[in-house]
């Protein structure tokens, strides 16, 4: 896989990184089930989070991500879910 690194992004952006529309829901399920009393526990909450996600779930992101552009291309860069 191959990940462009933008340094501008839209201030009213729909969500077309696969980390803002999938990754994160997973990771703050997965580390924020609990409140954490430090920062540096919920850092590690979060790795170990990451490392808990799956090869094959990353791949469905990633597979699923053409439809999303898709829906928002349809949407007129409006509101979709």
């Amino acid at each position: 896989m191959h990940f462009s690194v933008i340094d501008e992004w839209p201030p009213s952006s729909p969500d077309l990184n696969p980390l803002d529309y999938a990754v994160w829901s997973i990771l703050e399920e997965k580390a924020c089930a609990k409140p954490h009393p430090t920062v540096e526990l919920l850092k590690r909450a979060l790795v170990k989070a990451w490392d808990e996600i799956s090869v094959e779930t990353l791949k469905k992101i990633m597979d699923d991500f053409p439809k999303r552009l898709k829906a928002c291309v349809e949407a007129d860069g409006g509101h979709f879910e």
